[in-house]
C-alpha cells in the first residue's frame, strides 16, 4: 500500500489535521455570518423578507421545482449580500481614504445585490401569481373593485 510516500502514522496525522482545519472552517463561516448579520441592515431585511416568502410558500407552493427555484432565488440574494459585505470590507481595508476606483467597486457590488433583489421579485411573481390569481379575483369581487 502506498501512502503517498509517508508512513501510515504520518498519513493519519495529516488526515486528522485536515479534519480539524475542515471543522474549524465552519466556525470561520459562522463568524462571518454573525458579523454580516450584526452589521448589515440590508442582510437582516433580506432574511426577514425571505422568511416571510418561505411562509407564504408553505401555504401556496406545491411542487418540488417551485420550492427549488424559490430557495435558490432567496439564496442568490443572501449570497450576493454577503459578497457585497466582503467587497466593502476589503475596499475599506485597501483604500482607507476616498478613491474613485474604490467607490466604483463598492457601487458595482451594491448594484449586484440590487439586481439579485430585482430578479428575485420577478421570479417570486412568476412562482406565486398563478396560485394567488384566484385570491386577487375573489378579493376584488368582495371589495367591489
Amino acid at each position: 500500500m502506498a501512502y503517498y510516500g509517508k508512513s501510515k502514522r504520518v498519513f493519519c496525522e495529516d488526515l486528522s489535521m485536515n479534519l480539524v482545519r475542515f471543522i474549524n472552517s465552519f466556525g470561520y463561516a459562522m463568524a462571518g455570518l454573525r458579523y454580516a448579520f450584526g452589521t448589515q441592515q440590508n442582510l437582516r431585511i433580506h432574511v426577514v423578507v425571505g422568511t416571510v416568502v418561505i411562509g407564504l410558500g408553505v401555504v401556496v407552493l406545491r411542487s418540488f421545482l417551485e420550492w427549488a427555484v424559490l430557495l435558490l432565488t432567496i439564496g442568490m440574494v443572501l449570497i450576493s449580500e454577503l459578497i457585497n459585505t466582503a467587497v466593502e470590507a476589503t475596499v475599506d481595508l485597501l483604500s482607507p481614504e476616498y478613491a474613485s476606483s474604490a467607490k466604483i467597486a463598492k457601487d458595482v457590488s451594491a448594484a449586484a445585490v440590487f439586481m439579485a433583489a430585482l430578479v428575485s421579485i420577478v421570479v417570486g411573481s412568476c412562482l406565486f401569481m398563478p396560485h394567488l390569481g384566484g385570491l386577487w379575483m375573489f378579493l376584488g369581487k368582495r371589495l367591489g373593485l
